[in-house]
């Protein structure tokens, strides 16, 4: 099937955002109208972020910052996802979190008990985390090398982009504490087929009627090809030439950026 007309036929469109529909603090030129035409369409999107530093609530206001419309039933993030996976394996656990407050606050909205008591905590769950001290290393790696319990981590994205270039993401802290500890964790977020999987049950549609759209192979499209779904790669984020030629996962349609489904789907 050509490229314009397998878009064409796609009623859920499954978007990355950072890289992918902004830069850091910069929304791109086309993110408002390509939004627009998708349901103008029929068609229907969801944000879809590895990123766990900000609740729904906070990436509603971000999008409206930038300029875009949004509510919170347009969201599925990594920290929604992780809630899911405890609730369904570990409901009611102490949870030692290294996250953001924000993070913190949306597991504990979800019914989890937040606690820095180390004697008390049953699990271990990492996010992205822009306000990391040295105190939650040293309290992860006390936790992981004298006690055997469940660590999760939200996403195991190496760097996250910004508009001056990358900084360090949840996958690179995790790769500092396997170096200390021994110890990886469970990722819940992209590339695992649970965020879209949840996405399509959601909106009601099957694998060949969505496309995960992002500008990550090793996330974005991965999760893209584990949930069975279509996988778009934009090069407007992380991804460059030689990272696409040397990858052994490999998008079913490359895009310079989403700017191009605007014109497919018109």
């Amino acid at each position: 099937m050509q490229g314009n007309e397998l878009l064409k036929q796609i009623k859920l469109f499954l978007f990355d955002m950072d890289g992918t529909l902004y830069l850091g603090n910069r929304l791109f030129d086309f993110t408002n109208e390509l939004l627009s035409t998708i349901r103008e369409n029929g068609a229907d999107y969801l944000f879809m972020t590895n990123n766990s530093s900000k609740s729904v609530l906070d990436y509603v206001k971000k999008l409206e910052n930038l300029g875009v419309k949004a509510t919170k039933d347009d969201f599925l993030t990594s920290s929604q996802a992780t809630a899911y996976y405890l609730n369904n394996n570990f409901k009611g656990a102490n949870l030692y979190v290294c996250g953001t407050k924000s993070f913190k606050d949306e597991l504990i909205s979800a019914g989890f008990t937040v606690t820095e008591d180390l004697d008390k905590v049953d699990l271990i769950v990492m996010g992205f985390d822009t306000e990391l001290t040295f105190k939650k290393l040293e309290d992860v790696s006390r936790l992981l090398l004298t006690r055997d319990i469940p660590y999760i981590a939200t996403n195991p994205d190496l760097v996250c982009p910004t508009e001056f270039g990358s900084v360090p993401d949840c996958g690179s802290v995790s790769i500092m504490l396997k170096n200390a500890t021994g110890k990886e964790p469970l990722f819940i977020g992209k590339p695992s087929p649970l965020m879209p999987t949840l996405a399509m049950a959601k909106k009601g549609v099957s694998p060949a009627e969505t496309a995960v759209v992002g500008d990550r192979i090793y996330t974005d499209i991965k999760s893209g090809v584990n949930a069975g779904a279509h996988s778009i790669l934009v090069m407007s984020g992380e991804t460059t030439e030689e990272i696409l030629n040397a990858s052994d996962v490999k998008p079913e349609m490359v895009l310079p950026d989403c700017s191009y489904i605007t014109a497919a789907i018109k």
